[in-house]
């Protein structure tokens, strides 16, 4: 404990005058590369993407200070299938977690062992790897963290818990999840975004003279909605379920603030990469007050392949080799991110063919070509007509959606029969209102042909594995 608090003055009294000229002399060829990666942010919910009722003056920092992408996605409108694309840079069922994983230790569901995850390829090149937040990826020992590249490992194995008690409620009989380096853990009554900080910080701390990988996998603004006090006081004058999730919101972009400035003080803020991402939509669950996040004039949220589900905040900074203050309007998906830091960091992925393509040239060019000719979606669990799965292929300003669902109350609800394909044109309709497949059936048919060719080889490389 004594040097958790040490950590906390460190920033304010002791690093800058001691630690930042041994930091930077101690500093490798390799930049440090921290990935956070919030969980149920909605898709305009930061000041920099159009919020005017949130305050969040450090994530807005953290765009301003490198590049803010406005057209990115996730590869899955849910939790595990989107952590487990950013894991292994490929689609979720090329990873092999098409849904959600166990919330329960011993269930068997979770990232196969086989896959290469991005944590190995960095611990492979010299990184010291570090998880701290949420993992949903796996909940026996050979699928948890330690077990898929990381050295270290703090936080919950399923998909939620409760922020102080750390138990989960939502299903069946309650149970405890929090775990350090493989063992269950009690700290209860601890808030646990500020343990989340404070390992966060220990774990820079520990490694600020070798290259380190960080994915601080924020478990916020994903219910229970507990946000700090004083950001509840603040918002006392927003509406249900706006005020909880804007207090949770602004509690996040307070430890967001304090990490960045943990790095100032220390030195490294020239020698790291920072990514920030949310993992899909924001939720319209009943545990959520039935809302409280927003996708903008975006259609859809969390379960569903309208862009409210998928289209996510982005942002990616590194002081003095990214110019700052820049946006980027070409699509990018979050399988990309793998690639995108081998190729910053000098990095070899070996023998490997995965969906993800490096983002460096739309980083170094505002000009250049988004990486993806197309990009699909399949989507197994939450449809629009039982038993058949909803997906979406996007192609240039082209997008169709099958058996769609969208439970944000933003449109007219859909037509089961009339919008079983919902076609879309972003250059004529980017807020997704207006279904083009009637008239133009043959950009459905090359669609729909596109998807079920992906998804043949999809299939055959599952019964290949």
């Amino acid at each position: 404990m004594k040097k958790r608090l040490l950590l906390h003055i460190l920033p304010a009294v002791i690093a800058i005058a001691c630690f930042a000229l041994a930091a930077a002399d101690s500093a490798t060829d390799r930049p440090n590369v921290i990935l956070i990666y919030t969980d149920d942010q909605g898709t305009v919910d930061m000041n920099c993407y159009g919020a005017k009722d949130l305050y969040t003056p450090n994530m807005d920092s953290l765009a301003a200070g490198g590049i803010r992408f406005t057209q990115f996605y996730a590869a899955a409108p849910v939790c595990s299938p989107s952590r487990a694309a950013l894991m292994t840079g490929n689609s979720p069922f090329n990873a092999g977690v098409p849904r959600n994983s166990g919330h329960f230790y011993g269930n068997p569901l979770g990232m196969p062992t086989g896959q290469y995850t991005f944590a190995e390829m960095m611990r492979d090149a010299g990184y010291t790897t570090g998880h701290i937040g949420k993992w949903h990826l796996g909940y026996v020992d050979e699928k948890m963290p330690l077990a898929q590249g990381f050295d270290h490992s703090f936080g919950h194995m399923g998909g939620c818990i409760d922020n102080y008690s750390h138990f989960y409620y939502w299903s069946g009989p309650n149970r405890h999840d929090l775990w350090e380096n493989g063992k269950e853990i009690y700290r209860p009554g601890e808030f646990f975004l500020d343990m989340m900080e404070e390992e966060a910080h220990e774990f820079i701390w520990d490694n600020r003279d070798r290259p380190f990988f960080l994915y601080c996998a924020i478990n916020m603004p994903h219910y229970p909605l507990q946000g700090k006090p004083e950001w509840l006081k603040y918002y006392e004058d927003l509406p249900t379920p706006r005020r909880e999730y804007a207090a949770f919101i602004s509690t996040i972009d307070e430890a967001v603030g304090r990490l960045t400035d943990y790095l100032e003080a220390l030195g490294l803020t020239e020698n790291t990469i920072i990514i920030y991402q949310s993992d899909h939509g924001h939720s319209n669950e009943e545990r959520t007050f039935g809302g409280g996040g927003s996708a903008g004039p975006y259609r859809g949220s969390k379960f569903s392949l309208f862009e409210g589900g998928i289209r996510t905040p982005a942002i990616i900074s590194w002081k003095g080799h990214i110019d700052p203050g820049q946006v980027r309007d070409q699509a990018g998906f979050n399988v990309d991110w793998m690639p995108t830091v081998a190729e910053l960091c000098g990095i070899d992925i070996p023998g490997q063919v995965i969906d993800g393509k490096s983002l460096v040239p739309i980083i170094r060019d505002p000009k250049a070509e988004a990486q993806h000719s197309e990009f699909f979606w399949h989507y197994p669990s939450v449809t629009m007509h039982k038993g058949e799965a909803q997906w979406a292929v996007r192609r240039g300003p082209w997008k169709l959606i099958a058996n769609g669902v969208d439970r944000s109350g933003t449109r007219e609800p859909l037509d089961p029969e009339k919008d079983k394909y919902f076609l879309v044109n972003f250059n004529v309709d980017p807020t997704e209102t207006q279904n083009l497949a009637r008239e133009n059936p043959g950009m459905v048919e090359e669609l729909t042909r596109l998807h079920d060719e992906w998804f043949s080889g999809v299939e055959k490389r599952m019964k290949a594995e």
